[in-house]
């Protein structure tokens, strides 16, 4: 800034004036402009709202008397987007500084800025990625950004149960992160669902991985008849919508369906795969589900990639002695894994939050030693139990964020330590 003239100083102080008294007036206009609805918009809306989200209101409504109090959790959104377009706004004003330092530069060599159409022309010419992707970003930032930081926060507010409007919702710390960590039947209730949601993540990923793998390699064979066929029997499965799959083994599985008529017919008596007390067999009945759904893509995806093995590696290895287990072990699974490594890791995030498995199946069995859960509730479904049916909210938030920093610590870490991040150039 000691570099710059009176001129560009004034750009410095109030947003475009330097470009104005540069001549640049209507990029000048412009920056001014929005300067100006900013400010507007900051006395008369922004401040309140800005304040608001600190406080989160402090009139109590009350719907007997009439009285209208502030909205805590409209007060908390509006705050939000108050301090986005304070983001935005900076953004424009660092923008504004950068041009107006190119213009003295110009001036100083004895060169004139270009005009604003000649501005406009070059900027886009040389930055159309930022027009094109403008109108994304906005919507990104209203549509999935403001609600994720709306949910980090509500995670630290005491908001659910009977605290809802138009009572007062306030700012309490790690309060809910303490009730998950340190309360008595909470604690319980969230170490055991993370534990079983760990297995189930992992049993999943594996059977779905190589469930498909084998298929995939099974249809590779010369000697397989119709392969277009059997290729395609496999995707009927996954083209019928995954509730109505779901819906139909809980009909299967139930008193009621074709297994327990069968078994019934046979001489003997019901069993209830997904009762109350069901305990692994539904966890079984669930892997076997998520099976059934998933297993098509795993063996579309390893179709694809073996029909780009190099054939000539696998005449070298059979002529070197290698038998077809060490030409699986030695050169198709690296291979298929080293390609696969991406898609493995987000199948086992999507298998982490699987919401609608054990929902369709099992959905809203509570168990006496468990706190608003089943022993087959994974956190996702523990969550929605908590927030959705029982007004939980604070401590469901802070769920999801525990959710999130476990799947994100899991997934970066397996990718940085895979072949796939250290050997990337391998299979070039």
């Amino acid at each position: 800034m000691k570099h710059s003239n009176l001129k560009t100083k004034c750009s410095y102080v109030v947003m475009g004036l330097g470009q104005f008294l540069y001549g640049q007036r209507i990029k000048g206009i412009l920056y001014m402009g929005i300067l100006a609805i900013y400010l507007i918009y900051l006395f008369t809306q922004g401040i309140s709202d800005m304040t608001g989200l600190f406080t989160l209101g402090t009139i109590e409504g009350d719907p007997w008397l009439g009285t209208k109090g502030d909205d805590s959790i409209i007060m908390m959104l509006k705050g939000i987007l108050s301090f986005m377009i304070l983001g935005a706004v900076i953004v424009f004003y660092l923008s504004n500084i950068k041009d107006i330092k190119n213009i003295q530069k110009l001036a100083e060599s004895g060169r004139r800025a270009p005009g604003f159409l000649k501005s406009v022309e070059s900027f886009v010419d040389k930055k159309f990625y930022v027009v094109a992707l403008f109108a994304p970003v906005v919507g990104v930032l209203i549509f999935n950004v403001l609600p994720i930081v709306f949910m980090i926060l509500i995670a630290f507010t005491n908001y659910g149960g009977n605290i809802v409007p138009p009572k007062l919702i306030d700012w309490v710390g790690f309060d809910n992160f303490k009730q998950i960590f340190a309360m008595s039947g909470i604690k319980e209730t969230f170490f055991r669902i993370l534990s079983w949601n760990i297995v189930w993540a992992v049993c999943a990923t594996v059977i779905n991985y190589f469930c498909g793998l084998f298929l995939a390699l099974l249809l590779n064979k010369r000697c397989v008849k119709g392969k277009t066929f059997w290729r395609a029997f496999p995707i009927i499965a996954y083209a019928v919508p995954g509730f109505i799959t779901l819906l139909g083994f809980k009909f299967m599985f139930s008193y009621g369906g074709p297994i327990n008529y069968y078994i019934k017919a046979l001489g003997g008596s019901s069993i209830g795969f997904l009762d109350i007390d069901a305990g692994n067999k539904a966890r079984l009945i669930g892997l076997l589900v998520n099976a059934w759904i998933s297993v098509p893509t795993s063996m579309l995806l390893a179709t694809g990639i073996l029909s780009n093995m190099n054939n000539e590696l696998y005449e070298a290895a059979s002529l070197d002695g290698a038998g077809r287990w060490k030409q699986f072990t030695k050169l198709t699974l690296p291979f298929v894994v080293f390609s696969t490594t991406p898609t493995l890791i987000t199948g086992f995030v999507g298998n982490f939050n699987n919401f609608g498995v054990f929902y369709f199946l099992r959905g809203g069995l509570y168990l006496d030693d468990y706190f608003l859960a089943s022993d087959t509730d994974l956190l996702i479904n523990w969550l929605y139990n908590l927030s959705i049916d029982n007004n939980y909210y604070g401590i469901g938030a802070a769920v999801s964020l525990i959710i999130f920093v476990i799947t994100s610590v899991i997934s970066l870490s397996t990718y940085v330590n895979s072949s796939a991040f250290k050997k990337e150039d391998t299979f070039r």
